[in-house]
Protein backbone atom coordinates (compact mmCIF):
# COMPACT_ATOMS: atom_id res chain seq x y z
CA UNK A 1 0.00 0.00 0.00
CA UNK A 2 1.40 3.34 -1.07
CA UNK A 3 -0.15 6.42 0.51
CA UNK A 4 -1.58 9.21 -1.55
CA UNK A 5 0.45 10.01 -4.66
CA UNK A 6 1.08 13.75 -4.63
CA UNK A 7 4.48 13.96 -6.26
CA UNK A 8 6.67 12.30 -8.87
CA UNK A 9 8.79 10.44 -6.31
CA UNK A 10 5.79 8.70 -4.70
CA UNK A 11 4.20 7.92 -8.07
CA UNK A 12 7.43 6.42 -9.40
CA UNK A 13 7.78 4.32 -6.24
CA UNK A 14 4.29 2.89 -6.77
CA UNK A 15 5.04 2.19 -10.45
CA UNK A 16 8.32 0.43 -9.54
CA UNK A 17 6.51 -1.73 -6.98
CA UNK A 18 3.89 -2.70 -9.54
CA UNK A 19 6.52 -3.44 -12.18
CA UNK A 20 8.36 -5.81 -9.83
CA UNK A 21 5.26 -7.92 -9.30
CA UNK A 22 3.88 -6.40 -6.12
CA UNK A 23 0.13 -5.91 -5.86
CA UNK A 24 0.08 -2.17 -5.26
CA UNK A 25 -2.76 0.06 -4.11
CA UNK A 26 -2.62 3.82 -3.78
CA UNK A 27 -4.82 6.91 -3.78
CA UNK A 28 -4.76 9.85 -6.14
CA UNK A 29 -7.18 12.77 -6.05
CA UNK A 30 -8.88 13.37 -9.41
CA UNK A 31 -12.43 14.01 -10.62
CA UNK A 32 -12.77 10.68 -12.42
CA UNK A 33 -10.82 7.58 -13.42
CA UNK A 34 -9.41 8.80 -16.78
CA UNK A 35 -8.10 11.93 -15.06
CA UNK A 36 -5.83 9.72 -12.93
CA UNK A 37 -3.86 8.79 -16.04
CA UNK A 38 -3.43 12.43 -16.99
CA UNK A 39 -2.47 13.39 -13.43
CA UNK A 40 0.29 10.76 -13.31
CA UNK A 41 1.57 11.98 -16.66
CA UNK A 42 1.60 15.60 -15.42
CA UNK A 43 3.61 14.44 -12.39
CA UNK A 44 6.30 13.26 -14.79
CA UNK A 45 5.62 9.52 -14.99
CA UNK A 46 6.42 8.12 -18.43
CA UNK A 47 3.34 7.11 -20.48
CA UNK A 48 4.78 3.64 -21.15
CA UNK A 49 5.11 3.02 -17.40
CA UNK A 50 1.58 4.26 -16.75
CA UNK A 51 0.19 2.05 -19.50
CA UNK A 52 1.84 -1.18 -18.43
CA UNK A 53 2.15 -0.90 -14.63
CA UNK A 54 -1.52 -0.17 -13.94
CA UNK A 55 -4.37 -2.64 -14.41
CA UNK A 56 -7.28 -0.52 -13.26
CA UNK A 57 -8.26 2.78 -11.70
CA UNK A 58 -11.34 3.15 -9.52
CA UNK A 59 -12.88 6.57 -8.93
CA UNK A 60 -15.41 6.73 -6.13
CA UNK A 61 -17.77 9.08 -4.36
CA UNK A 62 -20.06 8.50 -1.41
CA UNK A 63 -23.75 9.05 -2.01
CA UNK A 64 -26.34 9.24 0.75
CA UNK A 65 -29.03 6.56 0.84
CA UNK A 66 -32.59 7.79 1.18
CA UNK A 67 -34.19 6.64 4.44
CA UNK A 68 -36.11 3.43 3.82
CA UNK A 69 -38.65 4.28 6.54
CA UNK A 70 -39.75 7.76 5.54
CA UNK A 71 -38.93 8.06 1.82
CA UNK A 72 -41.88 8.98 -0.35
CA UNK A 73 -42.64 8.38 -3.99
CA UNK A 74 -42.10 11.49 -6.09
CA UNK A 75 -45.37 11.60 -8.05
CA UNK A 76 -44.22 14.60 -10.10
CA UNK A 77 -40.48 14.20 -10.81
CA UNK A 78 -38.76 17.05 -12.66
CA UNK A 79 -38.24 15.75 -16.22
CA UNK A 80 -35.73 18.50 -17.06
CA UNK A 81 -33.55 17.54 -14.08
CA UNK A 82 -33.84 13.84 -14.86
CA UNK A 83 -32.93 14.34 -18.53
CA UNK A 84 -29.93 16.46 -17.50
CA UNK A 85 -28.85 13.57 -15.26
CA UNK A 86 -28.93 11.22 -18.25
CA UNK A 87 -32.28 9.50 -17.83
CA UNK A 88 -34.09 8.69 -21.08
CA UNK A 89 -37.79 9.35 -21.63
CA UNK A 90 -38.44 5.62 -21.29
CA UNK A 91 -36.49 5.38 -18.02
CA UNK A 92 -38.36 8.38 -16.62
CA UNK A 93 -41.72 6.82 -17.43
CA UNK A 94 -40.82 3.37 -16.02
CA UNK A 95 -38.85 4.36 -12.90
CA UNK A 96 -40.29 5.07 -9.47
CA UNK A 97 -38.42 8.08 -8.08
CA UNK A 98 -38.28 8.89 -4.39
CA UNK A 99 -37.81 12.03 -2.33
CA UNK A 100 -36.17 12.42 1.04
CA UNK A 101 -38.47 13.67 3.77
CA UNK A 102 -36.30 16.31 5.41
CA UNK A 103 -37.64 17.32 8.81
CA UNK A 104 -39.98 14.33 9.12
CA UNK A 105 -40.42 12.84 12.57
CA UNK A 106 -38.64 9.65 11.56
CA UNK A 107 -36.85 7.77 14.35
CA UNK A 108 -34.60 5.94 11.89
CA UNK A 109 -33.01 8.99 10.22
CA UNK A 110 -33.84 11.64 12.86
CA UNK A 111 -35.57 13.76 10.22
CA UNK A 112 -32.56 13.94 7.90
CA UNK A 113 -34.30 12.06 5.09
CA UNK A 114 -31.15 10.05 4.49
CA UNK A 115 -29.65 7.17 6.44
CA UNK A 116 -26.29 5.70 5.50
CA UNK A 117 -24.00 6.09 2.54
CA UNK A 118 -22.96 3.95 -0.37
CA UNK A 119 -20.05 4.09 -2.77
CA UNK A 120 -20.62 5.13 -6.35
CA UNK A 121 -17.75 3.83 -8.49
CA UNK A 122 -16.27 4.25 -11.93
CA UNK A 123 -13.80 1.51 -12.86
CA UNK A 124 -11.37 2.07 -15.72
CA UNK A 125 -9.85 -1.24 -16.87
CA UNK A 126 -6.64 -0.92 -18.83
CA UNK A 127 -7.61 -2.82 -21.96
CA UNK A 128 -5.17 -3.27 -24.86
CA UNK A 129 -6.70 -0.29 -26.64
CA UNK A 130 -6.40 1.98 -23.61
CA UNK A 131 -2.83 0.85 -22.91
CA UNK A 132 -1.93 1.65 -26.53
CA UNK A 133 -3.58 5.07 -26.34
CA UNK A 134 -1.57 5.91 -23.22
CA UNK A 135 1.74 4.47 -24.43
CA UNK A 136 1.49 6.22 -27.79
CA UNK A 137 0.52 9.62 -26.37
CA UNK A 138 3.10 12.14 -27.45
CA UNK A 139 2.78 15.46 -25.64
CA UNK A 140 -0.33 14.99 -23.49
CA UNK A 141 -2.78 12.37 -22.36
CA UNK A 142 -6.17 12.73 -24.01
CA UNK A 143 -8.58 12.03 -21.14
CA UNK A 144 -11.63 12.37 -23.36
CA UNK A 145 -10.40 9.71 -25.78
CA UNK A 146 -9.56 7.38 -22.90
CA UNK A 147 -13.01 7.98 -21.38
CA UNK A 148 -14.74 7.37 -24.73
CA UNK A 149 -12.82 4.13 -25.27
CA UNK A 150 -13.50 2.96 -21.71
CA UNK A 151 -17.23 3.63 -22.14
CA UNK A 152 -17.16 1.74 -25.43
CA UNK A 153 -15.48 -1.11 -23.49
CA UNK A 154 -18.36 -1.09 -20.97
CA UNK A 155 -17.22 1.28 -18.21
CA UNK A 156 -20.00 2.87 -16.17
CA UNK A 157 -19.19 6.47 -15.31
CA UNK A 158 -19.85 7.87 -11.85
CA UNK A 159 -23.09 9.35 -13.20
CA UNK A 160 -24.11 6.02 -14.77
CA UNK A 161 -23.52 4.23 -11.46
CA UNK A 162 -25.45 6.86 -9.53
CA UNK A 163 -28.31 6.62 -12.05
CA UNK A 164 -28.55 2.88 -11.32
CA UNK A 165 -28.91 3.63 -7.59
CA UNK A 166 -31.61 6.23 -8.27
CA UNK A 167 -33.46 3.71 -10.47
CA UNK A 168 -33.24 1.11 -7.68
CA UNK A 169 -34.78 3.58 -5.19
CA UNK A 170 -31.62 3.64 -3.06
CA UNK A 171 -31.10 7.39 -3.41
CA UNK A 172 -32.72 10.47 -4.92
CA UNK A 173 -32.13 12.39 -8.12
CA UNK A 174 -31.22 15.44 -6.03
CA UNK A 175 -28.53 13.46 -4.22
CA UNK A 176 -27.22 12.18 -7.54
CA UNK A 177 -27.00 15.78 -8.77
CA UNK A 178 -25.10 16.80 -5.62
CA UNK A 179 -22.55 14.00 -5.95
CA UNK A 180 -22.04 13.98 -9.72
CA UNK A 181 -22.46 17.70 -10.52
CA UNK A 182 -18.76 18.14 -11.29
CA UNK A 183 -18.97 15.71 -14.25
Amino acid sequence: MVGEMRDKHTAELAIKLANTGHLTFSTLHTNDAPAAVSRLYKMGVEPFLIAYAINLVVAQRLIREVCSECKEIDHDPDPVLLKSLGFSEEEISKTTFYTAQLGAACPKCNGNGYKGRRAVCETLYFTREIRNMIAESAEAIDEDSIRDQAIADGMLTLADSARVLVSMGVTTAEEMLRVTASH
